[in-house]
Parts: C-alpha cells; structure tokens; sequence
C-alpha cells in the first residue's frame, strides 16, 4: 500500500433542505466533505440525526457502496439515513475512485477486487482511516463505537478494513461480498462480524467462482472461516433461524467477546435484503428481513476496548 501521505482538507457544503433554525442558529443535517488523500480528492456525505445538536457521544456507521454505485446511489438505497433518525447515530456515505473509463465506475481497493481501485493501488484503507479521524475530530462521535457496513465489493472493503483497521473499527457487516485480500488477514483483535447473503447471488456467487468482472471470488464459506480461526471461536456454530426464507448460524465461545454470524437468504440475488433495486436490470432485493435494521442491532452490541 502507498505510504499515507495524509494533507486533510474538510470542506463542509450544507444542504438547505436538510437544515433547520435553533435559537436563531442554523444547523446543518446533511453535509457534504472532501479530503485530499495522495493527491486525491476524495468526498463523502455525513447525515446526522435530528437530536444532533443536543446531544454528545453518537455512534457512527461507514456505509459503503458497491462497484457502479456511489454515496448517493448507497444513501437512496439502503434505509441507513432514516435508520439513523429513528436511532440517533451518524451515518456517512463516502464514494469511491472514479475511474478513467467512459462510464467512470467507482470502486474500491478490497484487495484482489475490484477495477480501477484495484488496478491503481488506490489507498482506500488510508482514506477511511483518515475518514474515521476527521470525523471524531469534527463530530460529535464517540470513538468507540465506529462501524462499517459495506454491499458487494463495498463489503469487500469492509473485510479489509477490520484486518488492517481493527483499533478504529468496532464491528463490521457484509452483505453480498467476500474476504478477498492480497496479504494474509492479521487483525490485532477480533472484529465482530455480520454476514449476509443470498444463495442466489450469481454475481458473488456464495459457493465461490467467477463472479462479476470475470474475477474470482472465494467461496463465502473459507472467508467466515478465516474470520472464525481469528475470533478463535471454540464451539461449532448454532442454528438461530431456520424458515422457508432464510437460515442464520452464530459461532460462540468466540475471543475478547466477539462473534461471527452468517444469514442466508433463499430468495433475492446479488442485492441489499428490504433495500432498494439500485438500477434498472438489477437482482431484486430479498424480502426475507431488513438487513440494516438486522445490521444496527449487531452493531449496538459491540464497542472498541
């Protein structure tokens, strides 16, 4: 990975439909921010919840788009702004590295995946660190309680980031990705994971195989092994749900507290379970639950020692 060469520029552009009068004091809901990571500008949304400016000490998610989508497109999409009202955390949305192509794909470094990111040794993990510092620095968060929730290759990301980020990252959540990084994953703690799929997905397809891309993609199976060996779970793992939409399996006796959970749904596709279709041509999304809302009760259960 290039050396973090880190020249941060916050640049904070308000939305006036997301912004309201207090005391005679404008407040801002939504913001847009840039930094300059290696010589790239790099942009992000934060969406803060209604309480924001009376309170102190708020949980943040890192929700990260897929290959072809954005911040926008990952905001629209998944329900994590409203969930983020209705619970009261901070939610922000960074995108990815354009590419130089004629459709100009965003996507993001996981390692062996995907695209331009990939190809160019974009420093994705530099930028969500430097992500996650500017946003304690500037934000109300409590640094203990950060979290990533990444779709498809976002979800790889997601991977990567709690191997090489596990004293920023409390807890992660995948859906419809995989653990496909270059070097060996040897977190210095056990980050706590969530894993949602569907037996359907062609696209990542879950046994493993040529997916989207023509690329390779490991079966889902090794990479929740790998997690579980470091966890160092003792007990196989234990059926909590099993019905005509989906299976969920839980490794316990897991180190320092930490878990592994797998979903699998049987319907949908390559998409976000209770989300929205992305664009046109897309899987449909499962209906067998709301992953965000499943993701946000994992999350509430986990903080950084």
């Amino acid at each position: 990975m290039k050396s973090l060469a880190l020249k941060l520029l916050l640049t904070l552009m308000p939305f006036s439909f997301m912004s309201c009068e207090k005391g005679g004091e404008k407040h801002s809901f939504s913001v847009r921010g840039k930094l300059t990571i290696d010589g790239l500008e790099r942009v992000f949304i934060v969406d803060l919840p209604p309480h924001y400016y009376d309170s102190a000490g708020f949980d943040l998610v890192i929700a990260l788009h897929g290959t072809g989508g954005s911040a926008e497109q990952c905001k629209r999409d998944y329900g994590w702004t409203a969930k983020a009202a209705q619970a009261g955390f901070i939610v922000v949305y960074p995108d990815g590295v354009r590419s130089n192509g004629p459709l100009g794909i965003r996507t993001w470094n996981a390692g062996d995946c995907c695209d331009y990111a990939q190809e160019m040794n974009i420093n994705d993990v530099g930028f969500i660190s430097a992500l996650i510092d500017e946003l304690v620095a500037h934000y109300r968060v409590n640094p203990s309680r950060v979290y990533v929730a990444g779709m498809s290759n976002g979800a790889m990301l997601t991977y990567r980031l709690a191997c090489e980020l596990p004293g920023k990252v409390a807890a992660i959540a995948s859906v419809s990705g995989t653990l496909i990084t270059k070097a060996p994953c040897n977190p210095s703690r056990p980050v706590p994971l969530l894993h949602i799929h569907s037996a359907l997905d062609t696209l990542v397809p879950y046994p493993g195989g040529i997916g989207v891309g023509g690329y390779y993609f490991p079966p889902v199976d090794s990479a929740l092994q790998v997690w579980v060996d470091i966890a160092g779970c003792a007990h196989p793992p234990v059926t909590i749900t099993d019905n005509n939409m989906y299976t969920a399996i839980r490794w316990t006796g897991c180190r320092e507290g930490s878990t592994v959970i797998r979903y699998l749904t049987k319907d949908g596709g390559h998409s976000w379970p209770g989300g929205h279709k992305p664009r046109p041509g897309a899987d449909e999304p499962s209906t067998a639950f709301n992953a965000t809302d499943i993701i946000w009760d994992f999350f509430l259960q986990y903080a950084l020692p």
